[in-house]
């Protein structure tokens, strides 16, 4: 298994946008699926996205139109672009790819 380390949450005003970063610690390119999920305070931790090895993606309904899930092979690293922030989407996000990265926190807030 690899290890994840994301990066990029913070504190963003409602509309902003942050973009996310999960490094590998090795080759991602024969996992199949890689994977952005998020836990906000007293929920369960929820898939956002979902990229697989051939470019196929999934999102979840309330994410829709706004983030963008990307990976590149060759850096080790799976991307996800989130604009017009809400604050519903205050939460730790976390990359999946057969192991849990540590997370990164996202704020949305005024």
């Amino acid at each position: 298994q690899v290890q994840l380390v994301e990066s990029g949450g913070g504190l963003v005003q409602p509309g902003g946008s942050l973009r996310l970063s999960c490094a590998a610690s090795g080759s991602i390119a024969s996992i199949y699926a890689m994977e952005w999920h998020r836990q906000a305070p007293g929920n369960l931790r929820g898939l956002v996205a979902r990229i697989t090895n051939g470019g196929g993606t999934y999102y979840a309904d309330s994410v829709k139109g706004r983030f963008t899930i990307s990976r590149d092979n060759a850096k080790r690293t799976v991307y996800l672009q989130m604009n017009n922030l809400k604050p519903e989407d205050t939460a730790v996000y976390y990359c999946f790819g057969g192991s849990w990265g540590q997370g990164t926190q996202v704020t949305v807030s005024s």
